[in-house]
């Protein structure tokens, strides 16, 4: 086997060596012609940038020297000019002092008369007039008395002449070698250099070796490069690109040297052209070098590829070993998860069947005892209490799996914080009451109620630590819950907003702690053995705040309780909350929580009430028996119910008969239920009842009515009334069939059944307008699903095509009610029906009075 072994990496050093030179001759080839063709690409980049820079400089020392000449008219205005010696020697030492050569008088016909310097021939005198007559400036070139090349530059300017006309022009001149040094054309040796030549080809400057009188001549005589038909195809492209104003570039070969060669308009207003010429070295030596240094870096690349590859080589048996170990303590860890998974599975047959079995047990009881109907009755709670028990269960298995493959999203909606809190009161009531323990929400520092998050997951979360938290509290226990918020590190349109859940349970040990997150694990203690859960509460509300980008932490010791740190950047809702503003009143509150006493007090200022606050109610009594007596009574008194001592009941009973005849507002403030209290005081010995917490909102909602010269109408609970409208329900299954058309019967709605979305959507296009109110739909049908229909219903030619859609289904995931709307549904209600949701959620579409 070794000398397999040996035989292997020998051929496989071969077969690598013989690879690496393949490729790197290939890559030579690859890179040698990118980079021949990355010199070209750079140098006509950079000959088009080096003659925009020309432009810029030529048009500048144009419009500098035209500057000059309008100096000159505005020193010696034309209209008020007479001829003369004395008109011509102004304007000549105007001239000589901006350090022009040449200066004259033009007439319309092309005429010149000197003002000094030596008499000037004209290229092209007709360019003079057009160019005069499109923009009232002179750009042209001319030769002196001396042989020597000018520049004429001129303005418009109606001067006397010596022959008795108006001059059209007064032209200026200097020499041509002034417009070359301006734009640094001749530079010495350089392997740059530039010519302006004009539409003949003719060089108005030229730089470098140039000697002849024409550019294209110069081509042709010197232009070496035969390919594309040599230097006279050079010239006729050339010749063309000028016709059209074009770029034009090339490579030509110049008495043997390659030559990069890029030609422009020199400006919009001159028929010149700049031509910039650059000898292939100054690309090609420094960009081979680094071609040289390319292919010396790949063969050091190889070698030591080459070196990497047979230690690695070597190197195999050691790293082969090492990863069955891996595999070894992998498949162990496989077997521990699968092991823990079985077990996970055996409890959760024991939960499942738990409920299930008093399911069908209260059911059997309920058959047997059919004519006793307390029985019947007493057996359906029963049923209705394991079922929802069992649909907990259910949920929390399913919220895993999307966990698990990483399907689970956030709903993001505006909610009230408010509205979140009061929701877990009520929830949370009756499994405290249940074990008479004490529930108290404490808030603080409320910067915003209104934020933008997943309503209905943030519950799920508080709902799970609350319902562990009263699992595992004993009777007479505490529950508290605090909210406060602060600046968030995320800017000012987030709210940092922490939510701690603390108890006086049963506590945890540290090395539970630890793996209380992990999936399927619960405590191993006689204590928990006792009640009833799956171990996936806490693993689902870590991922669901991990969703949130927050952060919770635990703090718990056995014996002692727990305690539950969520922090969350929550994003301001973008909805004003309303100016809320009350009169200068005072008010008394009464509370032997002294948090909740400052968190209510600290509210109320800000509502600009002055409040005092007492953490005993007896202490109370003195403090309302003293301002009776000073005749400067509370407005109001907020007492809180359970207190020590002296309850609220008691206090506002001995209230009464200190302030004798006055009667001083008095609220009842509890997070326990108003139903409670009901059979202990009467209604006309209390104001009202405000359930905690105490957020500004709430305090506002309830005083706000005593404001002067301002009535709030009292929201009436309505009874629920949907008479004469037509509901169509898209229902495959009979049995939710008959319960569906039972409920909303009951309820005045008119119900017909399609048994799949084809049905539905035909006997909705059969349908009189109007005829129906809203739909029921459906989602997982035979023939045709309830996506489908809703899309066919919408494209419906029909006036009322966009009745409401409303999703009634099993399909109760947050992305399959998100999915549901994408399509054109308005709304969804997830299976179990909550009658309560369903009726809130008809109410909003449908509305109630009479039928149509």
């Amino acid at each position: 086997m070794e000398t397999n072994i040996k035989k292997f990496l020998r051929n496989s050093f071969i077969s690598v060596i013989s690879i690496c030179v393949i490729v790197f001759i290939g890559l030579v080839l690859i890179m040698g012609k990118r980079t021949s063709d990355t010199i070209d690409e750079i140098s006509e980049i950079y000959l088009s940038e080096m003659n925009i820079q020309l432009q810029q400089k030529f048009s500048t020392v144009i419009e500098l020297r035209l500057d000059q000449i309008e100096g000159i008219v505005r020193r010696t205005p034309p209209e008020s000019a007479v001829y003369g010696e004395e008109m011509l020697q102004d304007i000549a030492f105007s001239g000589e002092v901006r350090e022009f050569d040449f200066l004259a008088l033009c007439s319309e016909d092309g005429k010149m008369e000197n003002i000094y310097g030596h008499e000037m021939d004209v290229y092209d005198p007709e360019s003079i007039l057009s160019s005069l007559d499109s923009d009232g400036n002179i750009v042209a070139m001319g030769i002196n008395g001396a042989g020597e090349r000018m520049l004429i530059l001129g303005k418009e300017a109606a001067y006397p002449m010596e022959n008795g006309e108006e001059s059209a022009a007064l032209l200026a001149g200097v020499p041509m070698d002034y417009l070359k040094e301006a734009l640094f054309l001749d530079s010495g040796e350089t392997l740059i250099y530039s010519h302006i030549i004009d539409a003949e080809g003719n060089f108005v400057i030229r730089s470098g070796n140039a000697y002849r009188e024409s550019y294209f001549d110069r081509i042709i005589s010197e232009v070496q490069d035969n390919r594309r038909g040599g230097a006279e195809t050079y010239v006729q492209e050339l010749q063309s690109a000028i016709e059209k104003g074009e770029a034009y570039s090339k490579l030509v070969s110049i008495n043997g040297e390659k030559r990069y060669t890029y030609c422009t308009p020199i400006a919009e207003n001159v028929d010149w052209y700049l031509v910039t010429v650059m000898n292939s070295e100054a690309m090609d030596t420094p960009i081979s070098s680094l071609d040289v240094q390319r292919i010396i870096i790949m063969i050091a690349s190889s070698i030591m590829i080459l070196v990497a590859m047979s230690v690695m080589f070597i190197k195999y048996f050691k790293f082969s070993i090492k990863q069955m170990e891996e595999l070894n303590r992998a498949r162990n860890k496989a077997i521990q998860s699968d092991k823990a998974k079985s077990e996970f599975l055996s409890s959760m047959s024991h939960d499942i069947r738990t409920p299930m079995n008093a399911i069908i047990g209260m059911t059997e009881i309920a058959l047997k005892n059919i004519r006793d109907p307390e029985r019947v009755v007493d057996c359906l709670n029963k049923v209705k209490l394991s079922s929802k028990h069992l649909l907990g269960l259910i949920n929390d298995v399913l919220d895993m799996s999307k966990i698990e493959s990483g399907k689970m999203t956030l709903n993001m909606n505006q909610m009230s914080l408010r509205e979140a809190m009061d929701d877990i009161v009520n929830i949370m009531q009756p499994q405290v009451k249940s074990k008479n323990q004490y529930f108290d929400i404490f808030i603080q520092s409320i910067q915003t109620e209104n934020v933008l998050c997943d309503s209905v997951r943030l519950n799920q979360v508080l709902l799970n630590l609350l319902s562990n938290a009263t699992k595992f509290t004993p009777e007479e226990g505490r529950i508290d819950v605090h909210l406060y918020q602060e600046e968030s590190p995320q800017g000012e349109e987030y709210v940092r907003t922490h939510f701690i859940v603390e108890d006086t349970g049963i506590g945890m040990s540290e090395e539970f702690q630890r793996k209380i997150f992990d999936s399927f694990e619960r405590e191993n203690s006689d204590q928990v053995a006792k009640i009833m859960g799956t171990g996936l509460g806490m693993s689902i509300t870590k991922a669901i705040v991990d969703l949130m980008k927050g952060t919770i932490e635990l703090k718990s010791e056995q014996n002692k309780g727990s305690r539950f740190h969520i922090v969350l950047d929550l994003k301001k809702s973008e909805i004003d909350e309303k100016d809320m503003v009350l009169p200068h009143w005072d008010v008394l509150v009464v509370d032997d929580n002294e948090q909740l006493c400052t968190s209510a007090v600290a509210n109320l200022q800000e509502l600009g009430v002055h409040t005092e606050w007492s953490l005993d109610g007896r202490q109370a009594i003195r403090m309302i028996e003293d301002r009776h007596l000073q005749n400067n009574d509370y407005d109001f008194v907020l007492v809180d119910w359970k207190m020590p001592h002296m309850n609220g009941i008691e206090v506002i009973r001995e209230m009464r008969n200190v302030t004798q005849g006055k009667k001083v507002p008095a609220f009842l403030i509890s997070a326990y239920d108003w139903s409670e209290l009901e059979e202990d005081v009467e209604e006309s010995e209390i104001e009202g009842f405000i359930s905690k917490p105490l957020f500004k909102s709430t305090l506002y909602l309830y005083l706000r009515k005593y404001m002067e010269g301002i009535t709030y109408e009292e929201d009436e609970e309505e009874e629920i009334d949907f008479e004469g409208k037509h509901i169509l329900l898209a229902e495959d299954i009979d049995v939710n069939w008959e319960f569906i058309s039972e409920i909303l019967g009951s309820v005045g709605l008119v119900l017909e059944r399609a048994i799949n979305g084809k049905e539905c959507l035909e006997k909705f296009d059969a349908s009189e307008i109007g005829f129906y109110d809203a739909i029921l739909m459906d989602i997982r049908m035979p023939v045709m699903n309830g996506y489908d229909a809703t899309v066919a219903i919408r494209k419906l030619e029909r006036s009322d095509n966009g009745l409401p859609i409303i999703a009634m289904t099993a399909d109760a995931f947050s992305d399959d009610a998100q999915h549901c709307l994408e399509v054109g549904m308005d709304a969804h209600i997830a299976k179990p029906i909550d009658l309560k949701e369903c009726m809130r959620t008809l109410q909003k579409y449908l509305g109630q009075g009479e039928s149509e």
